[in-house]
């Protein structure tokens, strides 16, 4: 017997339910020691023909917001570049860059030529370390080299902020530091303003900020999520928001990404070890836990495990009219060795949670 998609979940929350319960590994290799994960599946996963061995990482998601049909998804790459996919999964362009880790995008920003997507990706290539810039037009949909912002340090992790006109790249280290820089046109591409440097502790990767409350949030890979003012000159102190508890949070801290919904934001985290996905209801300063999930086997969809980055489009995008979240997916099965992308609907996320 076939099971359909609704029998499907109702079967894997009964599982997830007994692993909580015993502690026992449940589908997909899940762990559940604390509340069972909500389980949903994801709608679309990316494709790529051309490459039998994709080391995906993290995606960027973008939809024109007067007509969010016309939509795409960046995916990294970490061994050969940039993908752009169109929201079929298939691939709409390929952009050689090396060894792009966590990327990210800001629309509006402006050019000589007019208004594009500001897209970059961290690059770890040995003896050439930096940040690779992008423009995204719009128009055509099409993506173009913008230029490359060398570091003296090795970037692991990336996101990116706006603060009202001015735009800022932020890259995270495995040493701890967190980078914070503006990034404007110029006659010849891109220009850099002022370094900010935040610290804490020990090896870091995902970050995000949220723009609307100048907020900017990193994830500590063995300690758990902080909080910085996101204006540069601000306090520089951290507030922890979540800590990696290997209950509602197992090591490592992954990707952190921001859903803003009906008047409501979320923070999502990926939690590596346990392959789910804990959120938290923004209210001001406080962060409430309002359950995590995990993306199941579907009819024709391979569940999600491990995930690195993922990332929230909020409001309608492609065939998803009340946003969606896209994942990195460790192993995309039924083919060894190779790592993908899967979307899944806000809605059922939304639903899952009880949100």
């Amino acid at each position: 017997m076939r099971l359909t998609p609704s029998l499907l979940i109702a079967a894997s929350i009964l599982a997830l339910s007994a692993c909580a319960a015993t502690g026992d590994r449940g589908p997909q290799g899940i762990f559940a020691p604390g509340d069972p994960a909500r389980p949903v599946m994801a709608s679309i996963e990316t494709v790529v023909l051309t490459d039998p061995e994709v080391d995906a990482d993290d995606p960027a998601l973008w939809a024109d917001p007067r007509d969010p049909s016309r939509a795409v998804m960046f995916g990294t790459d970490k061994s050969d570049g940039l993908y752009v996919h169109n929201m079929d999964g298939s691939v709409r362009q390929f952009l050689a860059s090396g060894p792009v880790n966590n990327v990210d995008l800001r629309s509006g920003f402006p050019t000589a030529g007019g208004e594009r997507v500001l897209v970059a990706a961290s690059n770890d290539t040995p003896g050439a370390n930096g940040v690779n810039l992008y423009l995204f037009d719009p128009a055509t949909l099409m993506t173009a080299d913008y230029g490359f912002l060398p570091t003296t340090y090795v970037p692991y992790g990336f996101c990116m902020g706006r603060r009202g006109d001015a735009f800022y790249l932020v890259v995270t280290t495995k040493a701890g530091t967190v980078h914070q820089m503006s990034v404007a046109d110029g006659p010849n591409g891109p220009v850099i303003g002022a370094e900010r440097l935040l610290t804490l502790g020990s090896q870091l990767e995902g970050c995000v900020v949220h723009d609307d409350a100048d907020t900017l949030y990193v994830g500590e890979e063995d300690v758990g999520v902080w909080r910085f003012d996101f204006n540069p000159a601000g306090p520089s102190t951290a507030t922890e928001i979540a800590r990696v508890d290997r209950v509602r949070i197992k090591d490592d801290v992954e990707g952190l990404t921001i859903m803003r919904d009906g008047g409501v934001d979320y923070l999502i985290v990926s939690s590596q070890g346990d392959s789910t996905y804990p959120v938290y209801r923004i209210e001001g300063d406080q962060h409430i836990y309002v359950g995590r999930f995990a993306i199941m086997d579907g009819p024709e969809i391979d569940g999600v495990t491990q995930t690195d980055g993922l990332d929230a489009f909020s409001g309608a995008i492609g065939p998803f009219p009340e946003g969606a979240v896209a994942f990195h997916d460790h192993e995309d099965a039924p083919n060894p060795g190779q790592q993908n992308f899967k979307i899944v609907d806000w809605r059922d996320i939304r639903t899952a949670l009880g949100l």
